[in-house]
């Protein structure tokens, strides 16, 4: 079989998983994709490093990881559906101050979601406040559904883009403190903690 139908015979055939595992439930499919994008990619036997660049390389610190936590969301403007958000992320630190990760957290409305991102920080950019950094991710979001499927933009069957820039204040090495703006909806408060 020639390498161009093998491939679009695997397309295919991941199309229509995809669709089956969608009938089965969207919330196993948003934790599906989100794995997938969280990893590297396997094609022809080969590791491509094509969504998380640099994966098995050392970050240059010793640390590998860093776990985000946010117990407090601020919104922008009340709504009396909004709940109280609590985010959990685990990233992957990388060469060149990038990193890759995955975060689960309830949306605004309550619903569990999930993110899978890549990113990049630029520590150091005020040369008097050292501590002080900003970073920035972009990844797929899952789980604003149903009834709250247009409070993001984008949203086709629970998956929507996003980009969350933040700016954080580094404790130590290993911790700080961190703001990322969640657009016009909200600003989140958490810690980070690199091991």
């Amino acid at each position: 079989m020639p390498l161009a139908a093998w491939h679009g015979l695997h397309a295919y055939s991941g199309a229509m998983a995809m669709k089956q595992i969608q009938a089965t439930g969207p919330g196993l499919c948003g934790a599906l994709l989100c794995a997938v994008l969280a990893g590297p990619v396997h094609a022809d036997g080969l590791v491509q490093d094509a969504l998380c660049p640099g994966v098995d390389q050392p970050a240059g610190s010793g640390q590998k990881y860093q776990v985000f936590f946010s117990p407090n969301t601020h919104h922008w403007s009340y709504d009396e559906e909004h709940k109280q958000v609590y985010a959990l992320s685990v990233s992957r630190l990388l060469p060149n101050n990038r990193f890759c990760g995955f975060s689960l957290f309830n949306n605004s409305f309550g619903q569990p979601s999930a993110y899978a991102y890549i990113g990049k920080t630029w520590p150091g950019l005020l040369s008097s406040y050292p501590e002080i950094y900003v970073s920035a991710t972009a990844g797929i979001i899952y789980g604003y559904v149903g009834k709250y499927k247009n409070k993001v933009p984008l949203n086709v069957g629970g998956f929507a883009p996003a980009i969350i820039p933040a700016i954080g204040y580094r404790l130590s090495s290993r911790a700080s403190v961190e703001v990322q703006l969640l657009g016009t909806a909200a600003f989140m408060v958490g810690a980070t903690w690199r091991y």
